[in-house]
């Protein structure tokens, strides 16, 4: 059972903003036309581990782009790998083709090819069902650890979850913390897993949409709205050695291209480390981003804008950067205490604490009366 995180408020309900451009409806990369957003979350067993056997903490979240022949009809896209000690599929892809063509998605480490398999069952039978045979395609998938608390040797996720998390995505609201591919991850020391967040971008007078979503799991020294979390005690606990990682995806309706699409990847990275992310030397910080009509032709007096003024793209950094930074933040408000493996356990951010800290520096946003 997912737990319950109807009592802890998002970062923005709680009086945290993070840069001046104005969110979307939902401040979630479902703000982005056509982008859903499913998970599977996968929680069973207590006490000690037993491979194979459990306990299980993990899931998968997929990041499903809009309707359409994807195989036929990819959407461009671009990475950048900030530090590569992870286990990803698809990137390469991406550097020699600028594209995707399948859902993202995002588990735990051990469960990448899965995860793949699963996509492969999906295209299968969703994309390629009318064609005589099978071309050659090749799905794009994330990961960061959780065997801090789950038992990951055990290979809990399934293709049919994988497939499920697909085919049950949704546009609108997106649930965050404790779930899907987060269901088992850590932001420092604390309970991490799924954010999200969107900015609306104006290039001189036209708009458009980023949205982040991020698959939270790293360390480091805790800031939040750049002032130090230090004073905040994480839980009496063995330091973890797993999970030191973060899945940073990226979407929007701007038409940039693979060149763009890759600095703007960059620019995720900021967001990142105003968190108090320290890039260790065992974090897998991977961030892949596409747009949804730079190939279609749609938004094409954007398209020329950016071809006469490129550095209006300077906007779109700063909205990716500050989305990134908020989808973190979320990650851990929205996340609950999860007890895991052998009694192993993460607790969630005591946000009091964290408001109470960041109002002795009159750094809140509190709404008025």
């Amino acid at each position: 059972m997912v737990p319950s995180n109807t009592h802890r408020p998002r970062a923005r309900e709680a009086g945290i903003t993070v840069g001046s451009d104005p969110t979307g409806e939902h401040n979630a990369i479902t703000d982005v036309p056509g982008v859903k957003v499913g998970h599977v979350t996968l929680i069973d067993g207590e006490g000690p581990s037993t491979i194979g056997e459990g306990p299980v903490r993990t899931g998968v979240t997929a990041i499903v782009p809009p309707e359409g022949n994807w195989y036929d009809e990819p959407f461009e896209a671009g990475q950048h790998t900030f530090n590569g000690a992870g286990t990803t599929a698809g990137l390469t892809l991406i550097d020699e083709y600028a594209q995707i063509h399948t859902p993202i998605l995002l588990t735990n480490s051990l469960s990448v090819g899965t995860a793949y398999e699963g996509i492969v069952r999906y295209m299968v039978k969703h994309q390629f069902r009318e064609r005589a045979e099978i071309p050659w395609f090749n799905p794009v998938v994330g990961e960061t650890s959780d065997a801090y608390l789950n038992d990951i040797g055990g290979l809990h996720v399934r293709p049919e979850h994988a497939v499920q998390s697909i085919e049950t995505a949704t546009d609108g609201p997106v649930a965050e913390g404790t779930i899907g591919g987060g269901t088992g991850m850590s932001t420092f020391g604390f309970k991490g897993g799924i954010g999200t967040s969107s900015r609306i971008v104006d290039l001189d007078g036209e708009t458009g949409t980023v949205g982040v979503l991020v698959q939270s799991n790293f360390g480091g020294r805790f800031h939040l709205k750049g002032v130090s979390m230090a004073d905040i005690p994480t839980e009496p606990q063995p330091p973890s050695k797993m999970g030191s990682s973060i899945m940073i995806i990226v979407a929007t309706d701007l038409p940039l291209s693979n060149r763009q699409l890759n600095r703007i990847c960059k620019r995720a990275t900021f967001g990142l480390a105003r968190t108090g992310s320290d890039g260790g030397h065992g974090s897998g910080d991977y961030i892949i981003a596409f747009s949804t009509t730079y190939r279609s032709g749609k938004k094409s007096n954007i398209l020329n804008t950016l071809t006469q003024r490129e550095s209006l793209i300077n906007r779109v950094f700063t909205a990716v950067a500050d989305a990134t930074e908020e989808s973190i933040y979320n990650a851990m408000f929205k996340a609950t205490t999860l007890i895991g493996r052998d009694g192993n356990s993460r607790y969630e951010l005591p946000i009091d604490q964290a408001l109470g800290i960041l109002q002795q520096h009159n750094v809140l946003n509190l709404p008025k009366n």
